[in-house]
């Protein structure tokens, strides 16, 4: 259906990958993972055809439709939500917008009527007079209400933008559909509903993404960008990780049999090749050994960092009451959190969860103390020693300095460049790298300097607003456990269902109205209980 022959992509002196040749057969929805930066948005571009491979090819069966899912949520904003659909039907689409520009000239000659006659003939082959009604319906389905359509984008609330631009790569059809990290800003309901989608829907899928409970419940097989080569791997990811575990385990296995072949074979030739009577069966031992071919194992591109967090003062009770707060942004009617009340005991892990724009982050900001609530009290014990990493840690990265002086900021202790340096190691930095500024980090290394402040500074209460955002699965397994080890109180927000399951033992859903339900128990003792299957 769609396949690749002897695919390289180039960037510099070393490959991303090279040599690729793979089938993508139909109706298999297809994991694409690998490490941060090991190229699987540039080959996922090579397949689309927005990018130019350095040698080899791609093949899409003939006959057959492509869709895309285009990741710009907010590239659409002063169109109409009915034509961001359409536009996923491209050769309609063309036609359509071509022929209406040809009407609307006043200077049009009849040779432009005759070629406005031509694309009308083509618009409704393509099911354009139909188009409309069926976009509609698509949008229904993807839980836009009807009002919304004939408006502009921008008045699409932003947790369902998402919904629109998957509309707009369904709508033409496609045989082989190509989506880019689309659970990227998606609260945990509507990861749900697209998982529902996709697995209702007929075609040979390719899916970028880094939440494992997703993988889980889409793929049907995971493709594993590694060592500069992709390979497929039956299953979804947990079958992946337990298939490549025993793949690993069986090749070093043979390779310690093979090991102790050579010796005994080595030290039989050593001992009696001098031996006359022994000289023939020497000479047969060499031509064995010369068979004996030891697998390389090479270093995996994936790398997991070391990450454990301590608390300096342990919380016996306690840790903050919240009475009654309120809070709207200035120049709205909007009360974005209304009369919510809690108290968080010490050691609890509690989830905050909820749609797109619903508050979560503007609650974490006020437990923080980065916004004051209107009305109400945020009570911390005296012992309290929050730590707080931010959805977006920008604002912790604007003064000219290099990871080893940023990092240095919080170890408590003058010039202990010893600790510095541990630190830096563990969460992937060394060498050169340490000297690089904290300007030219990506969103991922950012997070992970943020880990590291957390980890030299020993709050002993975490306040995490999106911990894994741009996060690989190696760094986010990693940042799992070290929490899952923290013995001190932790409130997060995240959307990654594994990650809250491992972690909650306390949910606190936000409402639209402003308010909170607080369910004491585990992620998937609330679903239960709100009568939704895991």
């Amino acid at each position: 259906m769609l396949s690749t022959t002897n695919l390289t992509i180039q960037f510099g002196a070393k490959p991303l990958f090279e040599q690729v040749s793979v089938k993508f057969t139909d109706g298999n929805r297809y994991g694409l993972i690998g490490a941060n930066g090991c190229g699987k948005s540039t080959l996922m571009k090579i397949l689309g055809g927005d990018l130019e491979p350095s040698a080899g090819e791609v093949a899409l069966q003939a006959g057959l439709r492509m869709g895309k899912l285009n990741q710009n949520q907010f590239g659409y904003e002063d169109q109409r939500v009915l034509d961001v659909v359409m536009q996923g039907h491209q050769e309609m689409w063309k036609a359509l917008t071509e022929r209406d520009r040809i009407y609307a000239d006043p200077n049009a000659s009849d040779d432009d009527y005759m070629r406005a006659a031509e694309l009308e003939g083509k618009y409704a082959e393509y099911g354009g007079y139909e188009a409309e009604a069926r976009a509609s319906a698509i949008l229904v389905d993807a839980g836009l209400d009807e009002p919304l359509h004939n408006g502009p984008m921008r008045e699409v609330p932003p947790g369902l933008k998402l919904r629109v631009l998957l509309a707009q790569a369904l709508f033409s059809r496609p045989d082989v559909l190509l989506l880019d990290e689309p659970t990227n800003n998606l609260d945990i309901n509507s990861i749900r509903w697209l998982e529902g989608v996709l697995n209702d829907y007929e075609a040979t899928m390719i899916i970028i993404s880094h939440d494992r409970h997703f993988l889980n419940q889409v793929c049907t097989h995971i493709a594993d960008l590694d060592f500069q080569q992709l390979k497929i791997y039956p299953g979804n990811y947990d079958d992946f990780m337990l298939a490549s575990v025993q793949a690993r385990q069986r090749v070093e296995a043979s390779n310690a049999k093979a090991r102790d072949q050579i010796s005994d074979l080595q030290e039989f030739v050593r001992r009696f090749s001098a031996n006359a009577s022994k000289a023939r069966q020497a000479t047969s031992r060499r031509k064995q050994l010369e068979k004996i071919k030891i697998e390389e194992i090479k270093p995996s591109s994936r790398q997991n960092p070391y990450i454990r967090f301590e608390q300096a003062k342990k919380l016996y009770r306690s840790a903050v009451t919240v009475e009654k707060i309120a809070f709207s942004y200035p120049g709205t009617d909007v009360k974005v959190l209304r009369d919510v009340s809690f108290t968080v005991e010490g050691g609890e892990r509690i989830a905050i969860i909820g749609p797109n724009g619903i508050g979560k982050t503007t609650l974490m900001r006020c437990l923080a103390g980065e916004l004051k609530p209107e009305k109400g009290r945020i009570n911390w014990v005296e012992n309290a020693e929050p730590g707080y990493m931010p959805q977006d840690p920008q604002a912790e990265f604007t003064e000219k300095t290099d990871l080893f002086h940023w990092i240095s900021a919080f170890t408590g202790k003058a010039d202990d460049e010893q600790i510095v340096r541990a630190t830096l190691g563990r969460l992937l930095f060394s060498g050169d790298q340490t000297k690089k500024s904290v300007k030219v980090l990506s969103g991922g290394e950012k997070g992970r300097m943020i880990y590291g402040k957390l980890m030299l500074t020993r709050p002993n209460v975490m306040l995490l607003d999106e911990p894994t955002n741009h996060m690989d699965m190696e760094t986010i397994e990693s940042l799992q456990i070290g929490l899952e080890k923290y013995p001190g109180t932790l409130i997060f927000v995240s959307h990654d269902r594994e990650f809250v399951s491992a972690l909650a033992t306390r949910i606190i859903e936000m409402k639209p109205d402003g308010t909170i339900a607080d369910y004491n128990g585990s992620y998937e003792e609330y679903l239960r209980a709100q009568g939704i299957a895991g």
